[in-house]
């Protein structure tokens, strides 16, 4: 292979944000995190997550080895034992916590409930009591479909608790999605609800846990909270109450001291076979993952009032709704409800009752409320803001300046993040106080994180270039698989360049050595040669003050190869019309350049997304090759696939 090659971009770099944000002096001089931190992390890796490990967690057993790595295989904190939901909950209590609000829960209806970290303690005991009477032993598997009520964080804590493994299943999935994960998993036990609020309606959910029950024999017993108080089918020996089976155990039970290595949890994400893909994740070096990163990336403080508004079934919520805000002693927020319900501003009313100081959201939202305008945040007190987070895609620096212009009162600052459901916790993001904000950037690794951009052969692309993610070394957090596929691990993730991990997203790093993501690395379209990222194509097209978001993905093109197709969402007060989308072509062909003006443009009210926000490029690049879109059960709305097939006849070639 010639030189040339070997040095070739993966992606094409095109295009950056050239503004930037100061570093505020009060800040820093404030911030918990200080730019020691990777200077020690890169001195000694392995001293600096022990020096962590020994001062964010409390032991039973100290551990030995910080780290044995096997390459794709680790084990961290060997010959360690100690308990998640006594580090989440008991130890706060046993240091005079007891009577701090571990969460103010709030349901859809309006409904409200505190917890303290004293009555969360009364209250996963009592469950755990519940799972050990059903014969949950350690090691076991315990299958969670509930909605976003208290029941849901008490009963993974249960589970760590007695030293069971849990996985928790998205309440808006199918039966027969959540048949697949138990199937997976062999989870003995089942939590699910009678129902719960969705968008003003009673959404039933014990039937879907029936009908997956009928073809998951591992299942002996299954819980049911009563949320709506309906009633429900209930079997008998089977199916028991919530509040009658947990509440008549004790408040008392001991917490069972597991190996650092002990699975505390499988969570299933998307794959390209049909086969769920059980990610695994293990005590000690998850938990030292998520309360670190926690309290740096943001500045956490013992008055704040800390809300992360993801769903508890995604990797967000596990790391930043639960376990990373309950190890820290954080108050947090847990809603119930849809952000447009009963209208756009209740996220804004939530903020303003509980004076809520940190955010941390996902740009899908960000830009639902840009599409409703400015009237509903500033119908609100938001003052006691005092950061904004973003993570689970990237954010255009025109989403990033509403965010911290409407939401944020121009003086909050933001922390953009990157990390997956793999990697357990954060992996690069800027640290306030010690990192210069770049609208659209997520700055750099974190310290004791390794990561490089590299080109097709693995080689680093130099400054400016694109190319593939990869993470370089071993961290706590980090997964320890595929339930039950070693070689399925090791080639989906290790296989491309040995040694090092492969993200399978794309990125590119400017002049000052911040990373900016180009999306997913399947998501690139080969126009005559050229690797497009669809996320700069994208941001150039959000950037037109017309657009709300936009979604682009290859089509087949006899000549170029493929050719861009842009999907895209008006702003409130803009109509489609042929002048506006030749208007979007040549705004697109300025900002990166003609190669990437959409040959395609359809105009659409909505784009395909799952649950967690992430737009469904797949369905998309059905539609756009005429296709009929595959399983659509994973959507948010399905129908949403329907309306836009209607549109598709009107792209504009």
């Amino acid at each position: 292979m010639s030189s040339k090659a070997t040095r070739a971009p993966a992606l094409e770099a095109l295009s950056f944000e050239p503004r930037t944000r100061s570093l505020d002096a009060g800040l820093a001089a404030r911030a918990s995190a200080t730019a020691a931190l990777y200077a020690e992390a890169d001195a000694d890796q392995e001293a600096f997550w022990a020096r962590l490990a020994r001062e964010r967690l409390t032991w039973s057993t100290p551990f030995g080895v910080t780290l044995e790595w096997d390459p794709p295989f680790a084990k961290w904190f060997v010959g360690g034992e100690l308990n998640v939901a006594y580090n989440c909950v008991d130890r706060h209590v046993e240091r005079g916590l007891g009577e701090k609000v571990a969460y103010h829960w709030i349901g859809e209806p309006g409904d409200t409930r505190t917890l303290t970290y004293r009555d969360l303690q009364g209250e996963v005991n009592r469950a755990a009591n519940a799972l050990l009477e059903l014969g949950v032993r350690r090691g076991d598997r315990v299958a969670i479909y509930l909605p976003m009520v208290p029941e849901l964080p008490i009963a993974m804590l249960a589970c760590a608790r007695i030293g069971a493994a849990h996985t928790v299943v998205y309440s808006g999935f199918s039966a027969e999605a959540l048949a697949d994960r138990i199937n997976d998993a062999r989870a003995t036990v089942l939590v699910t609800a009678d129902g719960g609020w969705r968008r003003g309606r009673r959404v039933g959910l014990k039937h879907h846990a029936d009908e997956a029950v009928a073809s998951t024999p591992s299942i002996r017993h299954v819980v049911v909270v009563g949320r709506l108080g309906d009633g429900a089918h209930m079997v008998d020996g089977r199916d028991h109450w919530w509040g009658e089976l947990v509440g008549r155990q004790s408040d008392r039970c001991d917490p069972v001291p597991v190996d650092a290595e002990q699975v505390l949890f499988l969570l299933y994400t998307s794959g390209t076979t049909a086969r769920p893909k059980g990610i695994v994740h293990t005590s000690a070096g998850y938990l030292l993952g998520c309360s670190f990163t926690h309290a740096t990336v943001f500045d956490l403080r013992p008055d704040d009032v800390y809300w992360c508004p993801a769903d508890v079934g995604s990797i967000t919520g596990h790391s930043y709704v639960v376990y990373g805000p309950l190890a820290n002693a954080a108050t947090g927020i847990l809603y119930e409800g849809a952000p447009d319900t009963p209208d756009w501003d209740r996220w804004w009313q939530i903020v303003e009752e509980h004076r809520v100081t940190l955010l941390y959201t996902a740009p899908t939202a960000i830009r639902a409320f840009m599409r409703q305008g400015q009237a509903h945040p500033r119908r609100h007190d938001l003052g006691s803001i005092r950061l904004l987070g973003t993570g689970g895609e990237s954010i255009t620096p025109e989403a990033w300046r509403w965010f911290h212009e409407h939401v944020g009162g121009s003086r909050a600052p933001i922390v953009d993040t990157w990390w997956q459901t793999e990697t357990g916790s954060i992996m690069i993001s800027p640290l306030p106080g010690v990192t210069v904000a770049k609208p659209g950037s997520v700055a750099r690794p974190l310290p004791g994180i390794g990561a490089e951009i590299v080109d097709g052969s693995g080689n680093p692309v130099a400054k400016g270039g694109g190319g593939y993610l990869v993470l370089t070394r071993p961290w706590p957090s980090m997964l320890r698989g595929i339930h039950g596929d070693e070689e399925r691990y090791r080639q989906t993730y290790w296989s491309r360049f040995p040694g090092r991990y492969l993200t399978g997203d794309g990125a590119k790093r400017d002049e000052d050595g911040d990373v900016w993501l180009l999306g997913r690395v399947d998501d690139v379209i080969n126009v005559a040669g050229h690797r497009l990222s669809t996320i700069e194509v994208e941001t150039a097209l959000a950037d037109h003050p017309a657009v709300a978001e936009a979604a682009v993905v290859g089509r087949t093109d006899d000549v170029a190869g493929q050719a861009v197709f842009a999907f895209v969402t008006l702003e409130a007060g803009h109509a489609p019309s042929d002048a506006l989308a030749v208007q979007l072509r040549e705004h697109v062909a300025y900002a990166i350049g003609p190669i990437a003006r959409p040959a395609y443009l359809l105009f659409t009210p909505h784009l395909p997304r799952t649950r967690s926000g992430a737009i469904m490029r797949r369905l998309l690049r059905e539609i756009a090759e005429g296709r009929s879109p595959g399983d659509t059960s994973s959507l948010a709305d399905a129908g949403v696939v329907e309306t836009i097939r209607e549109h598709a006849g009107r792209a504009e070639d």
